[in-house]
């Protein structure tokens, strides 16, 4: 057992660590989903968009590799599922990408900003964690369940596309995105090398801290194979919506000896300090609260539904759009196709209330 807690300590700083990096590669090169899909649809420009496509092509060649060599199981990810959640992540999906928008983030991006000093997304990151933590066991869990949860498509060989029969998907896949981004000599710069690269690696890092570094074959008391600190007991990677609602529990409930550190804590903890030193040294820390009502009004309303979104997708941007696209999940594809069009439509909703606002 001595063993057992040095090794859930390592994974838990390795964590830490990969959060810490994550928020510091963010806070300086501007990576952030949101804002690629903002870049996309206001000006044309790819820039950020193709930080975030290589990320992904990354990704999905680390996944497969730690697979290929043995190094992780990835039937026990947490995405692997034999079941299609279609409903849930559509529906999810579009709630969490609308409300990214009008929160001005995802929740790497809020955690990332919150390091930077914005104190509007310290109130993002406490509404958008009680509204995580509702739908995870609360009122709104109880209507997910007899919901969207209700409707889903078993599928044969599992969710995962690897387990579907086709060799090498992945690494076509992830060089198909590498290439189709490498070619534009705009993306050779350091910002963008380091973003795409560097997020995508680090996802990667964490699916072998998990699923290798935290394996163990026998536990000594159970007996049993376990993942140590994750807290959904198979293997993790990066997500910032259900860990913000658990780094909640963890704080408010520190003194009761079952709340334990997970992976997620630790890397929500590992953001906003990476992003913190980074603010700090490059001097671009600021404090930065609410314009106005409707400011915070608009914050409020995306921080719910980026919490109720995020869970009922299973995930976030990063959750979904990075981790669970990295093993090709059916479900992972659903719900990021549902962030981007549900970004979308509030980006175009807002762009025509402004002008509407400037005729006025």
């Amino acid at each position: 057992m001595t063993e057992i807690a040095t090794l859930t300590k390592e994974v838990l700083w390795a964590f830490f660590l990969g959060g810490l990096l994550l928020g510091a590669i963010s806070q300086r090169t501007h990576f952030c989903t949101m804002g690629a899909i903002s870049d996309v649809v206001h000006m044309g420009d790819w820039t950020r968009a193709r930080q975030w496509l290589c990320a992904i092509g990354v990704a999905m060649i680390g996944f497969a590799a730690l697979a290929d060599f043995g190094l992780i199981d990835p039937s026990k990810t947490l995405y692997a599922s034999s079941r299609l959640m279609w409903l849930s992540t559509l529906v999810g999906g579009l709630m969490f990408g609308y409300g990214m928008v009008i929160a001005s983030g995802c929740g790497n991006k809020t955690l990332v900003r919150m390091g930077g000093g914005n104190l509007k997304s310290l109130v993002v990151f406490v509404v958008m964690g009680v509204s995580a933590f509702a739908t995870l066991k609360g009122i709104t869990a109880v209507l997910r369940v007899s919901t969207v949860d209700a409707v889903f498509v078993d599928m044969p060989a599992g969710a995962n596309l690897n387990m579907l029969g086709v060799p090498g998907l992945a690494y076509l896949l992830g060089l198909a995105l590498l290439v189709g981004v490498l070619r534009h000599k705009d993306f050779w710069c350091g910002d963008s090398l380091v973003a795409g690269f560097g997020v995508g690696g680090t996802v990667m890092a964490m699916w072998w801290v998990s699923g290798h570094l935290g394996f163990v074959p026998e536990h000594p008391e159970t007996l049993d194979a376990v993942y140590v600190a994750t807290s959904s007991g198979r293997i993790e990677a990066l997500s910032f919506v259900a860990p913000v609602a658990a780094t909640l529990d963890w704080l408010m409930f520190y003194s009761d000896a079952s709340k334990v550190l997970t992976t997620g804590v630790a890397a929500v903890a590992g953001v906003v300090v990476g992003s913190a030193a980074s603010a700090l040294q490059s001097k671009t820390f600021r404090w930065e609260g609410f314009a106005n009502p409707r400011d915070l009004g608009q914050h409020l309303l995306g921080s719910v539904l980026m919490g109720v979104g995020g869970v009922t997708a299973l995930g976030c941007t990063i959750g979904q759009g990075l981790s669970g696209l990295s093993t090709l999940s059916l479900n992972s594809v659903v719900a990021l196709a549902a962030i981007v069009l549900g970004a979308v439509v509030s980006l175009r909703q807002q762009a025509a209330r402004l002008e509407r606002t400037a005729c006025v």
